[in-house]
């Protein structure tokens, strides 16, 4: 499981390093190729390839014609690419993707189960301060038996 968060940066040749502690679970666990990608373009998120062809084999099942699989594939595929890791670790995020979500510099990459979330810092810090966690998301919760 992917949990915590780690500050790194995109280089300028748009790599993201995956920082050690995700590395070695990803490696460990999944193997080196991954598919980056993203719903919104405000972030990026990298799956083991396995995770992301489990989700894929959800989606064959739904009809092509299903307007929420084609708006979701629109988006992930247009903003997604698979890659293998480099010998240090490094993937490139998509130049179309990078621009989206204002990834360069300083990024958090943040553990979410199965997967990983890259933001820009500032676009997160700013985040965590306009959406802060309520009273109803403790509820959700509680009802989810978390």
């Amino acid at each position: 499981m992917f949990r915590g968060s780690a500050a790194t940066k995109i280089d300028e040749k748009g790599r993201l390093k995956v920082p050690s502690e995700f590395r070695r679970i990803l490696e460990e666990r999944y193997g080196t190729e991954v598919f980056i990608t993203s719903i919104t373009g405000d972030s990026a998120t990298l799956y083991p390839l396995p995770v992301w062809e489990e989700i894929e084999q959800r989606l064959s099942l739904v009809a092509s014609t299903n307007r929420a699989r084609q708006r979701f594939l629109e988006r992930v595929n247009y903003f997604g690419q698979q890659l293998r890791l480099d010998g240090q670790g490094r993937v490139v995020v998509p130049q179309i993707l990078r621009e989206q979500a204002e990834m360069v510099g300083d990024v958090v990459v943040s553990g979410r189960i199965e997967h990983l979330e890259i933001w820009n810092r500032e676009r997160f810090d700013r985040k965590l301060g306009e959406e802060p966690f309520t009273e109803d998301d403790y509820r959700a919760l509680a009802d989810l038996g978390v």
